[in-house]
C-alpha cells in the first residue's frame, strides 16, 4: 500500500521535496491567458483520480462546473472552506488551497497561482502546497514566469513547461471614464473607490458589475454573470479578478496604481500589474491596458518600464517565498509555540510576519484560563489540535486580531468543556440575527461576511452536535443575504434602461424589440424608456436631464415605423376618431382618439383658421405629414360647417333679401353670429316687413339688445365660435368657457373685450345675462307694462333670469327702465332712449368700433363662406369628406 501524502512529505524532508517514486512533477509557468489552467483540467481528468488546489472558492466552483460536465456530478467534489459537496464516489476534487483534503491519496495533484507563496498572509499556504503536496502519479505546479528561479533550486527535478500568451496585451494609455471601451474592468483597491466609479458609470454607461473579494461568492458569481451575458459592459473591481478569473475584458483601465497592503500604503509591484492587467484579452483575443483619469485627482500613470515589462511580460523573478514550519509538535503548548517559531533551513524560504491566524493562536496560547485547560483534561494533542483549530476560523469580517480573536476564544471556550460542541442556542441566535435583507449595500455585506463565518463553522462536523442542519441553516442564510446584495449592488449601480439604449442599435430588425402597451408605455427590450400618447412621446419624468435627452434620440430612432403607421391609422380614420379640444385654454388643439395633433391659429378670416401640426408630428416623413394635414383640414372644414350649421344656412337666404339685409348678414357672419343692436341701427332701420320676415325664417332674430341667430348660443356651437373668435383676435388667455345651461355670470375685471358678446352674453354690471334670456325678458316686460305706468317687476323674472333682486333692477334701467316708488314701493316706468343712443354697458367689440369709426366695411362674408365652401363641404359623401 501507499504511503499517505503526510507520509510521503515526511520521507522527503530530508532530500529535497521531490516526489514519491515514479511520480512526474510539472511546473507550467507562463503570464495569464496562457491555457495553464485548461492544461491542470485535462490532466485531471486523464488520470483515474485528482485534485487542484485553486486561490479563490469562486475559481474553484468555476472549475468544479467544467469537470462535472466532463465526468458527472456523482464523480467530483468540491470542497471550500465555506461548501462541501462530496459524493460517497468522488474521484476529482476542485478545492481551495487551504480546504485540500492532504490525507486522500490520488493520482494527480494540482496548485493554482503558486507565485502567491510570496503573500505575507496567505503565502505559507501555496508554499506549503508547492512543496509537500504530490500525486503519486502527477503533480502540476501552476504560476508564473517568475518562480521559475525558485523552482530549481527547491524542486531541481522538476520538468518546466514555459507558456507563451495566446495574445497580445499592449497599453493603450490613460481615458476618461466616457471614454473607456466596452468590455472594459476598471480596477480600484478600496470599496469606496469601487463604488464611486460604479455610481459614475451607472450615469454615463448604464452601470456597472462590482466585483471585490469580500463579497461572497454567490453574490460574486451573481455579478461576473450579469457581466458576462453582456447586460452591462463595464465591471469594477479590485485586484480579486487577478485571481485567474476567466471572463471576457477587453480592456483593464488602473483607477489606481497603489494599494495599503494591510501596513503601508504601496505601489502595485509590476508582478502584480500584470496579474491584473493581463485580464484583458481572452484566447487569441488581443487586450489592452492603461489607466483612468477621473479629473479630480492625479491621473495614475505607468512608467516607461513598467510599460515594456507588462507588454513583454518581464518582470523581476522571486528570490523567496513565504514560509511556516508545518512539521508542528503538538505534544504539549510549549513545544507547539516552540515549533511555530521554527527558522526555515533554506534561505529561499523566509519566515513571514505572523498573519492574523497565528496572532491569535498565539494571544489565545498565552491566556491564563487557556492553559488551565491545556493542562488539565484537554492536555496533549488533543488539546493543542483544538486550540489550532479554533484560531484557524478566517477573519471574514476584517475586524483585525482583537475583535477577532475574541470570537475565536468564545469558539475555544465551548469546545473545550462539557461535550466539545458549541451551543445550538448561540448559532440559532446569531443566525437569525443576520437574516435580514433590509439595509444598504454595506449593511447587507457586512451581514454576509458575518453568515461567511458560520459556514465555515457548520462545516466543522467535530464542532457541532447536529453538523447538517447548521450547514443548510447557514447556507440558506448567506444565500438570501447575497442574492439581497446582488439586488442592491444591481439597483445601485446598473441603469438597465440606459445600458440597453447605448447598445449599439444599428442591427436590424432593430424595430422589432420596440413594444407599446395598451396604456401607451413604449419598452424597448423589455425597460421603458417613456409614454406615446398619438405621436407626442414623453420620456419617463423620473430620468435625469442627460438621460432624457437620450431617452428622445432613442424614441426618434425606434419609433419610426410606429408614428408612420399611425399617420396611416389617422388618414383612414372616421370624423368620430377627431375633437376639438377648447375649453378657453390656448390655443385650441385638434385630437385624435384623445391625443394631441394639431393647434390652430390665425388663418386669412375668423371663419378660415390655419391648422398647424404638434410638434411631434416633425419626426413623421413629408408624404405622412401630408397625409395627416390632408385629413385634418378636411375634418376641420366638416365640423366647423355642421358646427356654424346655422350661420351658414342665414348666409345662403340672404342672397334673395334687400342690401340692407345682406349687409347685416355681414356683419352677423363677422361677429359670428352675435351682433349688439346699436352697431347695426342702419342696417335695421332700412330694413323692410319681408326682410324682417325672411331674417326670422333664416333662424335670425331681431333682438331689443341683440340681433343673433339662436341655435348658436347652444354649448357646442358657442365652444367652436369662442374657439374661432379667439384665434382670430389671436387671445392669450382666456377665462373659462360659460358652464352649459348657465344664463348668468359673474363678470371678472380683465375679461377681453368681445368675449361676453361672442359667448352670447350682454354685460349688466358685475353681472352678464346671457342675450336671449334678456331678449325674451324685455319682451315680457313690455307685455306687462302700460304704456309708462309705473309697475312692479314681477318676482319670477330675476329667477329666470339667474339675477339677484338688485340684479334685475340693473337689468331694468339698461333696457330703459328708471324706478320710482309709489306709495313706498319701488316701481319701473318706462322712459325710453334717444334713438342711436348706447344702451348702458353694452359692449361692443373692437376692431367692429374702429371699423365702423374708420368708415371701412369688413371683407364681406360671403366672400369667406364661398372660400370655405360650407354648402359643397356639406353635400359631400362621408367617404369623400374622410380623406
Amino acid at each position: 500500500m501507499r504511503a499517505s501524502l503526510p507520509q510521503q512529505s515526511r520521507r522527503l524532508a530530508g532530500s529535497g521535496f521531490g516526489g514519491p517514486d515514479g511520480s512526474k512533477i510539472v511546473a507550467v509557468l507562463g503570464p495569464t491567458n496562457t491555457g495553464k489552467t485548461h492544461l491542470a483540467v485535462e490532466r485531471l481528468c486523464a488520470h483515474a483520480s485528482g485534485m487542484i488546489g485553486f486561490p479563490l472558492r469562486l475559481l474553484a466552483r468555476e472549475v468544479y462546473d467544467r469537470v462535472v460536465a466532463i465526468k458527472g456530478a456523482g464523480e467530483v467534489a468540491l470542497i471550500t472552506g465555506e461548501e462541501k459537496i462530496v459524493p460517497p464516489g468522488a474521484r476529482w476534487f476542485l478545492c481551495t488551497l487551504e480546504s485540500m483534503p492532504l490525507a486522500r491519496e490520488v493520482a494527480f495533484v494540482g496548485s493554482a497561482e503558486a507565485q502567491l507563496g510570496a503573500d505575507p498572509e496567505r503565502g505559507h499556504v501555496f508554499t506549503q502546497r508547492l512543496l509537500h503536496c504530490r500525486g503519486y502519479a502527477e503533480t502540476m505546479i501552476l504560476g508564473a514566469e517568475t518562480l521559475r528561479p525558485l523552482i530549481r533550486k527547491l524542486l531541481p527535478e522538476a520538468e518546466i513547461i514555459t507558456r507563451p500568451r495566446f495574445s497580445t496585451l499592449s497599453y493603450a494609455g490613460a481615458k476618461k471614464l466616457s471614454r473607456l471601451p466596452r468590455r472594459s474592468a476598471i480596477v480600484a483597491f478600496t470599496a469606496t473607490e469601487v463604488y464611486a466609479l460604479a455610481e459614475m458609470l451607472r450615469r454615463q454607461k448604464g452601470g456597472a458589475a462590482v466585483v471585490m473579494g469580500s463579497l461572497s461568492p454567490r453574490t460574486r458569481n451573481a455579478q461576473v454573470a450579469m457581466y458576462q451575458s453582456g447586460e452591462v459592459d463595464y465591471l469594477v473591481a479590485t485586484d480579486a479578478i487577478g485571481m485567474g478569473l476567466n471572463m471576457d475584458i477587453a480592456h483593464v483601465a488602473f483607477a489606481s496604481l497603489s494599494k495599503f497592503d494591510g501596513k503601508r500604503h504601496r505601489r502595485l509591484r509590476l508582478a502584480e500589474m500584470a496579474q491584473i492587467a493581463g485580464r484583458a484579452g481572452r484566447y487569441q483575443k488581443d487586450g489592452t491596458f492603461g489607466t483612468v483619469q477621473l479629473g479630480t485627482q492625479a491621473a495614475a500613470s505607468f512608467s516607461p518600464e513598467e510599460i515594456e515589462g507588462l507588454e513583454a511580460h518581464h518582470f523581476e523573478p522571486l528570490s523567496q517565498l513565504v514560509w511556516r514550519n508545518a512539521a508542528l509538535d503538538h505534544t504539549n503548548l510549549q513545544r507547539f509555540i516552540a515549533s511555530l517559531d521554527a527558522r526555515s533551513p533554506h534561505p529561499e524560504l523566509q519566515r513571514g510576519e505572523d498573519a492574523i491566524d497565528l496572532a491569535v493562536r498565539k494571544s489565545l496560547a498565552v491566556e491564563p484560563w487557556v492553559m488551565e485547560r491545556l493542562g488539565g483534561k484537554l492536555s496533549g494533542p488533543r488539546g493543542v489540535a483544538r486550540l489550532w483549530a479554533a484560531g484557524g476560523l478566517p477573519d471574514y469580517r476584517k475586524t483585525g486580531p482583537e475583535q477577532h480573536g475574541a470570537l475565536v476564544a468564545r469558539v475555544f471556550r465551548h469546545l473545550s468543556e462539557g461535550d466539545g460542541h458549541l451551543p445550538d442556542a448561540w448559532i440559532a441566535s446569531e443566525l437569525a440575527h443576520l437574516d435580514r435583507v433590509s439595509g444598504d449595500v454595506e449593511t447587507i455585506a457586512n451581514r454576509i461576511a458575518s453568515a461567511r463565518t458560520w459556514t465555515y463553522v457548520a462545516h466543522r462536523p467535530d464542532w457541532l452536535a447536529n453538523p447538517l442542519h447548521w450547514a443548510e441553516r447557514a447556507r440558506a442564510v448567506e444565500e438570501r443575504l447575497s442574492d439581497a446584495l446582488h439586488l442592491a449592488l444591481t439597483q445601485r449601480f446598473v441603469d438597465r434602461r440606459t445600458a440597453v439604449l447605448l447598445k449599439d442599435l444599428k442591427v436590424r430588425g432593430g424595430e422589432q424589440r420596440v413594444e407599446i402597451d395598451s396604456d401607451g408605455a413604449v419598452a424597448v427590450e423589455g425597460e421603458v424608456i417613456g409614454r406615446i400618447d398619438g405621436f407626442h412621446f414623453s420620456p419617463d419624468p423620473l430620468a435625469r436631464a442627460g438621460e432624457q435627452r437620450m431617452l428622445l434620440a432613442a424614441a426618434e430612432r425606434y419609433l419610426v415605423h410606429v408614428l408612420s403607421k399611425r399617420a396611416r391609422a389617422l388618414g383612414e380614420a372616421g370624423d368620430s376618431a377627431f375633437v376639438l379640444q377648447f375649453a378657453g385654454e390656448m390655443p385650441p388643439r385638434l385630437l385624435w382618439d384623445g391625443a394631441r395633433v394639431a393647434t390652430l391659429r390665425k388663418g386669412r378670416d375668423a371663419l378660415s383658421p390655419r391648422l398647424q401640426l404638434d410638434r411631434a408630428l416633425g419626426a413623421l416623413a413629408p408624404a405622412d405629414r401630408a397625409v395627416v394635414q390632408e385629413r385634418l383640414e378636411g375634418w376641420l372644414a366638416t365640423a366647423t360647417a355642421q358646427a356654424l350649421g346655422p350661420l351658414v344656412r342665414l348666409s345662403e337666404r340672404a342672397s334673395g333679401m334687400s342690401p340692407a339685409a345682406r349687409g347685416l348678414v355681414v356683419r352677423l357672419v363677422e361677429t359670428l353670429g352675435v351682433l349688439p343692436r346699436d352697431a347695426a341701427e342702419d342696417q335695421l332701420a332700412a330694413l323692410g316687413r319681408a326682410d324682417r320676415q325672411g331674417l326670422a325664417a333664416a333662424g335670425a332674430r331681431l333682438g331689443v339688445t341683440h340681433v343673433f341667430v339662436p341655435a348658436l348660443l347652444r354649448p357646442e356651437p358657442t365652444r367652436w365660435r369662442l374657439a374661432l373668435w379667439a384665434v382670430w383676435t389671436e387671445q392669450k388667455a382666456l377665462p373659462l368657457l360659460p358652464p352649459p345651461g348657465r344664463v348668468s355670470l359673474s363678470v371678472e375685471d380683465g375679461w377681453p373685450a368681445g368675449f361676453l358678446e361672442t359667448a352670447g352674453f350682454w354685460r349688466i354690471g358685475a353681472q352678464a345675462v346671457r342675450i336671449d334670456i334678456v331678449d325674451r325678458l324685455a319682451r315680457a316686460i313690455h307685455g306687462r307694462r302700460e304704456g309708462r305706468v309705473p309697475f312692479v317687476p314681477d318676482p319670477h323674472w330675476a329667477a329666470s333670469a339667474g339675477l339677484s333682486h338688485d340684479g334685475l333692477a340693473r337689468l331694468l334701467r339698461a333696457l330703459g327702465y328708471k324706478p320710482q316708488l309709489v306709495d313706498g314701493t319701488q316701481h319701473f316706468a318706462w322712459k325710453g332712449q334717444a334713438r342711436g343712443q348706447r344702451r348702458p354697458e353694452a359692449s361692443v367689440t373692437a376692431e367692429n368700433d374702429g371699423a365702423r369709426d374708420a368708415g371701412v366695411r369688413a371683407p364681406s362674408p360671403f366672400s369667406i363662406l364661398a372660400d370655405v365652401r360650407f354648402a359643397d363641404v356639406r353635400q359631400q359623401p362621408a367617404r369623400q369628406r374622410s380623406r
